[in-house]
């Protein structure tokens, strides 16, 4: 097996985990189990993976949080940059005592999820990227246009839905800004070397049809960006093609997702 190297903890902790100058919600059920760690979309919650948690059951170490200003409870930031949200990933480990970890992330955390392992090799034992982190230049003045008008166009509604933590405590701008600095890393020039020099194994669970703010079938031609990756570097593979779209996916195909990460559970253990 897989050797899980954490400091030992049997109960289910919950409370605030301080970086920078802001507080992280996070969740981590504790157990000798593998550690999983749980990224989540870019304005989404740590609820979002419940599915997923109860699918894979008991035998894994959950650890979930919910980033910069996201949810109920975590704190505001002066910074929301994708650079702080690979950085946080290291700061909740940390602080849980977790020294290797496999990690999940859904669409804006699959692009953390990539980063962190290629970043970290002695630290990830795998990784599992859901309908995102697809390299594809899509971005150009006039989609950061439409972003832009989107965010301003949601943003009176949006103050009313913080208290129940469904949107995010950040500007109508400040998010826009997100949005396109992730078409930014997107890019094939940036995000094709991030993906090449990953050593662990990875497996990518791809949704089907649109997601929030695409049109027609942009959102595929965005995913067949993978082919290249799969034939660059022997650890990515695809896991599993599903049905449901991008926002579904979560919800409708959890135990795909779960599938996948038992594969990478079952792969890292082959290579330790």
């Amino acid at each position: 097996m897989v050797e899980n190297s954490t400091s030992p903890t049997d109960e289910e902790w919950t409370g605030m985990v301080p970086v920078d100058d802001t507080a992280l919600a996070v969740t981590d059920t504790g157990g000798p189990g593998i550690p999983v760690v749980y990224l989540n979309g870019q304005f989404a919650t740590q609820g979002y993976w419940r599915r997923t948690i109860a699918e894979l059951g008991g035998g894994w170490r959950h650890i979930t949080y919910d980033e910069r200003a996201r949810g109920r409870k975590s704190k505001r930031s002066a910074d929301y940059s994708f650079a702080a949200a690979v950085r946080d990933v290291d700061a909740v480990l940390d602080a849980r005592g977790v020294d290797r970890a496999l990690v999940v992330g859904w669409s804006y955390g699959a692009f953390v999820a990539a980063h962190w392992a290629g970043r970290n090799p002695d630290r990830a034992l795998g990784a599992v990227m859901v309908d995102g982190a697809f390299p594809y230049d899509w971005l150009d003045e006039a989609m950061e246009q439409r972003i832009r008008k989107m965010f301003r166009r949601m943003g009176w509604f949006l103050p009313l839905l913080r208290p129940t933590g469904l949107a995010p405590r950040m500007t109508a701008e400040q998010q826009a800004d997100s949005n396109i600095e992730i078409g930014v890393i997107s890019r094939e020039r940036e995000l094709g070397p991030v993906l090449d020099n990953i050593t662990v194994p990875v497996r990518y669970v791809v949704a089907s049809g649109t997601s929030l703010g695409s049109k027609g079938d942009e959102q595929e031609r965005i995913r067949a960006g993978l082919d290249r990756v799969y034939e660059r570097n022997s650890n990515i593979r695809l896991g599993a093609k599903v049905a449901s779209n991008h926002g579904a996916i979560l919800k409708k195909d959890f135990p795909a997702i779960a599938d996948a990460v038992r594969e990478v559970a079952a792969l890292g253990d082959r290579e330790n």
